[in-house]
């Protein structure tokens, strides 16, 4: 597999001896210009929303659209039928924080597949209502969320990311899956997402 670039200080430095807390709900991310960050978001109940080829086309445009007007650089991704990773950096911009960035990727493709499924009177349906009677596409809270903090770790994140759907037995090789970036880092430029150069 090509490997990008490497480039210096991808991620924030720490500390020797700093000490990072072992639940992921306690950590402090760092929000700033040029961190990388990795990113994972499931289904609600895990169940596979993303299973369908024709959805899971849908949602990669939908991360394009949110990657071409955010400014954040994008360096990796993978669609899978029940969830999604991410690896990007901050953008420079202030008013696209991570946060807002995965909101202005979920959450209007969620509301235009469940209406797509309302109007067909799906039936899974029933098994996105929680106790309340509210609909969710998306598991709640704000996933896997986690700073980057070194080269090494980037580049194993990114081969995580294509080498997923193999692992799970969806294909054989991570250039037969096409959502994903593992075409790109080949040199196969045709597909819905535009990755970003590291360095």
């Amino acid at each position: 597999m090509l490997r990008p670039a490497r480039a210096k200080h991808v991620a924030p430095k720490f500390r020797k001896g700093r000490i990072m807390p072992s639940h992921r709900k306690r950590l402090h991310r760092i929000e700033a210009p040029g961190h990388a960050r990795y990113l994972t978001c499931s289904c609600y109940h895990r169940l596979a929303l993303l299973g369908n080829p024709a959805i899971r086309d849908a949602f990669a445009d939908q991360i394009e659209c949110v990657h071409a007007r955010s400014a954040f650089r994008l360096l990796a991704w993978v669609v899978m039928p029940e969830h999604f990773h991410l690896l990007l950096l901050i953008p420079n911009l202030p008013e696209w924080t991570v946060p807002k960035i995965l909101q202005a990727v979920k959450r209007p493709f969620a509301q235009r597949v469940i209406a797509r499924w309302r109007g067909l009177a799906a039936p899974i349906l029933d098994r996105l209502r929680d106790a309340s009677g509210v609909t969710h596409f998306w598991q709640r809270g704000g996933g896997y969320d986690r700073n980057i903090v070194s080269d090494e770790e980037l580049y194993q994140k990114i081969e995580y990311l294509h080498a997923n759907p193999v692992q799970r037995g969806l294909i054989d090789r991570p250039l037969d899956w096409a959502w994903s970036s593992a075409r790109w880092y080949e040199g196969i430029r045709e597909g819905p997402i535009t990755i970003d150069h590291i360095g």
